[in-house]
């Protein structure tokens, strides 16, 4: 098995998924990944990543970051050790890490109803240990240095340090401030050496300072002292320094003991961590060569749609169709070398593997993977130089050994079976090889370049022939897998489009025996077949398509048609109750009135109030839509540009400019010019009236002017003439109120445009803008 592993290359797919981990954490995970050959966990495999592809999509990953592997930091402190201030951080952010994490999956649960039931139980799973969080934050900063806040004596130790540090330098400065300071130094500087301060004194002024040599230059030349005046300071330092540490120590003893006392939550939290790292960095593989979760099963069924190689670019990758262990468990692939036999091969033993890993595989949705017990691959040249083994002599070593270990719920793969002998004795041997294998139920794919083979699938049950396409137009293989056609010989016809003469070929196809030229005969027929029911096929699938598509669009109309046939009926109805109610109650008031007049003018009624009482009544009856259609047409002519209508949409009015499509006209409202369709539009009538402000269209009918002029970056004499204009234009179009851009700047131009509109005589109102219109970047003009 790990031959077989190694073989079809599954460490190169570990690497690559390797490159999506957050975390060493996930790498280690990885490294350690391994097909399973149980159902229920490969089912579980297969759902974990596809819980973290579902949030990939959705919330484009998950925060992974700020892990660390801290377990040999909980294991020494379980053992009593100190842990440094450094690991104490990073247990820390491991802690916050797995905080953030709690709060994303809750906050996934409240924002959509999502099913993610592993992830929510591993983030249950999480431990809350916050407050060891904080306790270390509080202690230790990011970079992980001990803060003073730690303990109250860290403070007072490192006031009095921070005390000393200032005497010593103070001390110092004085030195190297002094007159004879420039010829005795080297550099006016302080420094330090050991720990301690000093200064740097020429060679030959040693003795003129006195104290302790640290250090000494390369050269020699100068040397790096300690005065005698600041030794006993120094050594103040010394100790203070030493006491800073002595109770860094305790604060970092006490921080482990914390971490101590959560180990066993610590290193639940961990795994759990490693867990997700290793689920999304799964995903986020397969969403980079766009995999799907495959359907698993162990029924030996294998079923890939667009099966693509995995190693291969996804644009360069040919995709193919591969179905076994249904109606037939072995495929005998023939066809010329180079034609992507091989690749098929390791296509369908790499998207097992990678199934039974939990990785999702570079197939289509709806396929389906089994889940075998054992993988065994037989792929490629393995001539053994060491062994003293021939090509043959080693493939007979492998598959010896396959024929040992394989079963019913085993897949075989064997590459160019029986190849680098004698060919009778080769294929005999072939033949052979897979009645054994098919015999006893295993799931077998084989490839050859035996003729012998290519008849192999007509008279055995559960096995079928397949070949891999090659174009002889342009002598090159397609790679596409054609399963139930054997492939057949090209060599004739390759020959003849290489320029070989017709003779030469007649001649050779004279030592062909019948039985091959029937064989191919029968092939060349298939083929034609296959391209025939393949064209009808596609043919068909186009037209159920289109006629799937009529039917939904049909079943939608029909639903609008329906709905909307409920609600106006529905409306018209409420309508009609309405009006009847309103004329109801206008007939009574009339009816009142009548009996009114009569009582109190004793019957003695005039005509005319009588009339004005039907018509009263006249009024209140609903009106036919008969009558208003008749009226609507009495209104209706052909409009003409200049014609005054009202656009009923908006409520507007607006005049007619041009006709812009049969049924579209361009219509002025207002500033605003719009394309209006013919039955959004009422005529009102036909000539213009006189507008005493002019709209901005009387300069063209493009013309157009702007609420802002902006003069911004214009010299001051050109933007005092454009703001001339521009106020004229304004005027003309009617505006009630306009800005001018002028900029902050020196305040030059803001000042001459004010002063000019100030002096103008229908200029009402000048101010600077306020916050939401540009501040004093722009002055706002309010017309008379």
């Amino acid at each position: 098995m790990n031959k077989s592993i190694k073989t079809l290359e599954f460490n190169k797919i570990k690497s690559l998924v390797m490159e999506h981990a957050a975390s060493s954490l996930g790498s280690m995970r990885i490294e350690k990944m391994e097909p399973s050959f149980s159902l229920e966990e490969v089912t579980r495999l297969q759902d974990e990543t596809d819980e973290a592809a579902t949030i990939l999509r959705l919330k484009g990953g998950m925060p992974l970051g700020g892990i660390f592997d801290i377990r040999p930091h909980i294991k020494r402190s379980q053992i009593g050790g100190m842990l440094s201030a450094a690991e104490l951080i990073q247990v820390a952010s491991t802690i916050r890490a797995g905080k953030h994490i709690r709060n994303f999956v809750d906050d996934m649960h409240e924002e959509r109803e999502i099913s993610i039931p592993i992830i929510t139980e591993k983030k249950e799973m999480l431990a809350v240990l916050t407050p060891l969080e904080h306790q270390i934050f509080d202690s230790i900063d990011e970079s992980g240095e001990v803060h003073d806040s730690a303990s109250t004596e860290l403070r007072a130790i490192r006031q009095r340090i921070r005390t000393s540090e200032s005497r010593v330098r103070e001390k110092l400065e004085s030195a190297i401030r002094s007159k004879n300071a420039a010829t005795m130094l080297s550099d006016a500087v302080i420094t330090i050496r050991n720990d301690r301060y000093v200064i740097p004194v020429k060679q030959e002024y040693r003795s003129h300072y006195g104290g302790i040599v640290h250090d000494q230059s390369s050269s020699g030349q100068t040397l790096f002292i300690e005065p005698a005046s600041i030794v006993q300071f120094n050594n103040q330092l010394r100790e203070q320094r030493l006491k800073e540490q002595e109770e860094i120590e305790k604060i970092l003893i006490a921080l482990s003991l914390e971490v101590q006392q959560e180990a066993d939550n610590l290193l639940l939290t961990v795994d759990i961590l490693a867990d997700l790292d290793f689920m999304f960095s799964k995903a986020k593989y397969g969403r980079t060569i766009k995999a799907t979760k495959p359907e698993v099963n162990d029924q030996g069924i294998i079923k890939l749609i667009k099966a693509r190689h995995p190693l291969l670019p996804t644009d360069e990758a040919v995709a193919n169709d591969i179905y076994l262990g249904e109606e037939f468990s072995t495929i005998v692939i023939t066809g010329p070398n180079t034609g992507g036999k091989t690749v098929t091969l390791k296509t369908i033993g790499l998207c097992t593997l990678m199934a039974q890993a939990g990785l999702p595989i570079p197939v289509l949705d709806g396929s389906k993977i089994a889940v075998f017990q054992s993988i065994h691959a037989d792929i490629g040249d393995e001539q053994s130089i060491e062994q003293s083994l021939s090509t043959f002599s080693s493939h007979m070593v492998n598959i010896v050994e396959i024929l040992k270990q394989a079963d019913s719920e085993s897949l075989v793969l064997f590459d160019e079976l029986g190849a680098g002998t004698d060919p009778q004795e080769g294929a005999a041997l072939a033949i052979s090889i897979l009645d054994e294998v098919h015999g006893i139920g295993a799931r077998v794919v084989a490839t050859t370049h035996y003729p012998e083979l290519k008849a192999y699938g007509y008279n055995r049950d559960g096995v079928i022939n397949a070949s891999v396409e090659f174009d002889v137009e342009t002598l090159s293989p397609t790679y596409r897998l054609l399963i139930g056609v054997p492939g057949r010989s090209n060599a004739f016809d390759i020959s003849k489009r290489l320029g070989l003469s017709d003779h030469v070929i007649e001649h050779a196809k004279s030592f062909v025996g019948t039985d091959s030229k029937a064989v191919e005969a029968m092939i060349a027929s298939l083929e034609t077949s296959r391209r025939g029911a393949e064209t009808d096929y596609e043919e068909a699938q186009d037209l159920l398509r289109d006629a799937e598509k009529i039917h939904r669009d049909m079943q939608k109309q029909m639903a609008e048609y329906y709905s909307k046939k409920d609600d106006m009926i529905e409306k018209a109805k409420l309508k009609a109750q309405e009006i009847v109610e309103k004329s109801k109650a206008e007939a009574e008031q009339v009816m009142s009135e009548l009996r009114q007049l009569r009582f109190e003018k004793q019957a003695d009624v005039k005509e005319h109030e009588l009339i004005d009482a039907r018509k009263r009544l006249d009024d209140a009856a609903p009106k036919s839509s008969a009558k208003k259609k008749q009226q609507k047409a009495k209104s209706e002519r052909t409009l003409q540009p200049g014609d005054e209508v009202n656009v009923l949409s908006f409520g507007q009015k607006g005049t007619l400019i041009k006709k812009t499509d049969e049924k579209e006209w361009a219509v002025q409202m207002g500033i605003l010019k719009m394309k209006v369709h013919e039955k959004d539009l009422e005529f009102i009538k036909g000539e213009k009236k006189p507008d005493p402000k002019p709209l901005a269209t009387v300069k063209g009918k493009d013309f157009h002017v702007s609420l802002e002029l902006d003069l911004r970056g214009e010299r001051f004499e050109n933007a005092l003439l454009r703001v001339d204009k521009y106020i004229d234009d304004a005027l003309l179009a009617g505006y009630p109120r306009v800005s001018i851009i002028h900029g902050k700047g020196t305040g030059a131009l803001r000042s001459g445009v004010q002063e000019k509109l100030k002096n103008h005589r229908s200029v009402k109102k000048v101010r600077l803008g306020e916050d939401g219109e540009g501040g004093s970047g722009v002055t706002v003009v309010e017309f008379k």
